[in-house]
């Protein structure tokens, strides 16, 4: 519990909450850095589907975890094993032994309340404690809030900027880094 939140295992039924935590996180914090047709079409319920199909499809090598506050799904963050690109150069490949933090968002309601930092903490504690080493993520490189977050979190920008194509649209990410340890794995438990 962290500051009213509760954080817990995601179910499937959980999926249609986080879809509208992911869609509407995309939709405030990434407007103006894609295009915003694709934000315009984003579904709800076609997130759900896909938050199903992979919540039910990934063996277990996914962690997801919701946030809660009134009993009410607030966020949402998952990570796993770093997805090596096979098409990258040898320099830009990661080891598979460590993990990445796929995604994390927030209702825009809840910014600076909290709850992304918890989830955010129990996230990094999950991944220690499986084992690795180090945490990538991914941003936009426009994305100024959602990095000053990572950065206070003690991620660092590694160097790596490649884009993406969204809509016909080529977006530029950044790759942050942070090491893993004992204290970190330490720092929260779900029980």
């Amino acid at each position: 519990m962290s500051g009213g939140v509760h954080l817990r295992d995601m179910t499937i039924g959980d999926c249609e909450a986080v879809a509208t935590v992911r869609v509407r996180g995309w939709q405030s914090s990434y407007a103006g850095m894609v295009p915003q047709r694709y934000l315009d079409a984003m579904s709800v319920e076609a997130d759900a589907d896909r938050r199903r199909a992979r919540l039910t499809g990934d063996g277990g090598a996914v962690g997801n975890i919701v946030a809660e506050r009134d009993g009410r799904v607030i966020g949402w963050a998952c990570y796993g094993p770093y997805r090596e690109d096979a098409d990258a150069p040898p320099l830009h490949r990661e080891p598979a032994a460590d993990a990445e933090l796929y995604a994390i968002y927030v209702l825009p309601e809840q910014h600076s309340t909290g709850a992304g930092r918890a989830l955010l903490t129990e996230m990094l504690a999950r991944a220690a404690r499986d084992g690795f080493p180090r945490i990538f993520l991914w941003a936009l490189a426009e994305n100024a809030h959602a990095r000053r977050f990572y950065e206070k979190a003690g991620f660092a920008f590694d160097g790596t900027a490649e884009p993406f194509e969204l809509d016909g649209v080529m977006v530029p990410e950044v790759r942050y880094v942070r090491r893993l340890s004992a204290a970190d794995a330490a720092a929260v438990s779900l029980g």
